[in-house]
């Protein structure tokens, strides 16, 4: 199954309450984890540059306390762990800050971060823009220009640029830009995981604990690739009785696509949504709830549903996440009309699907002022002590 930004639970058939503080606000036993961090490797020139004191070489094993920096050279690189285990790998001459809570700060330069699925999540701070994260292998560059590069390349990331209100949903094998001169998100690109793989974050050092999360998410990437999902789909429309995949009615390709996500293999459902709501954009409401609720029935899809109890009518989080995750990086514009249609056939998923995020990348009309037209002008009002005069006189 593709990699999840969610860490692994199950929701119950009961209506939701307080959805945001369960899914984004860290309780206070995990927001000590990124307090501080260990370095667990050095590569050349590293040093530590504690608050208000000057810079000094940093050692392997070396505890880096919440609000000193870390600062790596020419051809230098580091890693460091938390406690979480939570790891964050950094390039050359990059400039990082340890935290408090579950944030993290980068100041400039090459980062490579992974969080567990079950730690938390964490925030990247990166200048104006702020990923959120949760269960995820990402990689990014902050350039001395203030262009911000972040790529995921197993799970998902909401970025933010809250200045503007912006908000997109990146997904693994996407790369997202902050341009400061347009002073926006660019929209995500599709970027290679494998040839991400050769970096020096990644080769440079042990094995990442995602790795066979990023293999998930590689091998996604191919069947994309080969257009695996759209010759299933493709037959199985002409069975509708349609002449193809664009010409069939919307009720010809849910059928087909009903008939198709029903046999699919689990862990490659989520890759069989992103094809079909790419080929019928119009359709991805209907889609994504097909692909859940067809799957994988759950009673407590009535109206009922609060009655429903047993473990085996049980959802899992993670798996929800995915197919809506999927759905809104393959039609970005389609966002609001993907979750409304969830939340109105399974209410109680709310909790799954968390805070939503969605692209807003038109520029903002800009602000115009009129030149004044003397014919429409109206003149201020004149105090009674001093009345306007008039032409006509006694």
């Amino acid at each position: 199954m593709p990699a999840m930004n969610m860490e692994r639970r199950y929701i119950l058939l009961v209506a939701p309450v307080a959805f945001a503080l369960a899914n984004w606000l860290p309780n206070q036993a995990t927001a000590a984890d990124l307090q501080e961090a260990k370095v667990t490797q050095v590569v050349q020139d590293v040093k530590v540059v504690p608050a208000g004191a000057a810079a000094r070489t940093v050692t392997v094993n070396e505890t880096v306390p919440q609000g000193n920096a870390v600062q790596t050279g020419t051809q230098s690189r580091s890693e460091l762990t938390f406690r979480d285990q939570t790891i964050t790998r950094l390039g050359e001459k990059t400039i990082y800050t340890v935290g408090g809570g579950r944030e993290i700060e980068l100041g400039s330069g090459q980062f490579l971060l992974y969080v567990p699925k079950k730690a938390g999540g964490a925030k990247v701070k990166m200048g104006p823009v702020t990923a959120a994260i949760t269960g995820t292998t990402v990689v990014g560059n902050v350039s001395q220009s203030g262009v911000v590069e972040f790529t995921v390349l197993e799970g998902t990331a909401r970025v933010r640029l809250d200045r503007v209100g912006q908000c997109l949903l990146v997904v693994a094998g996407q790369k997202v830009t902050y341009d400061p001169i347009a002073m926006r998100l660019e929209d995500p690109v599709e970027v290679d995981i494998q040839q991400q793989l050769q970096s020096p974050l990644v080769t440079g050092f042990r094995q990442l604990p995602s790795t066979p999360y990023i293999n998930v998410a590689v091998e996604n990437q191919r069947r994309a690739a080969a257009g695996t999902g759209g010759a299933e789909l493709a037959r199985a429309v002409s069975a509708a009785g349609a002449g193809s995949i664009g010409s069939a009615s919307p009720d010809q390709f849910m059928q087909a696509f009903n008939s198709v996500v029903v046999r699919y293999p689990r862990d490659q459902v989520c890759d069989l949504v992103a094809t079909a709501v790419r080929l019928r954009p119009d359709l991805a409401d209907r889609i994504v709830v097909a692909a859940i609720t067809g799957y994988r029935p759950i009673r407590g899809y009535s109206k009922d549903y609060k009655q429903v109890v047993g473990k085996e009518k049980e959802m899992p989080c993670d798996w929800v996440l995915c197919i809506v995750d999927a759905a809104i990086a393959a039609s970005p514009r389609m966002a609001n009309q993907i979750i409304n249609a969830i939340l109105q056939a399974a209410p109680m998923l709310r909790d799954c699907i968390g805070e939503p995020c969605f692209p807003a990348n038109e520029f903002l009309p800009p602000h115009i002022i009129s030149p004044l037209n003397p014919a429409n002008f109206v003149p201020p009002p004149v105090s009674p002590e001093q009345p306007p005069t008039t032409s006509n006189r006694d």
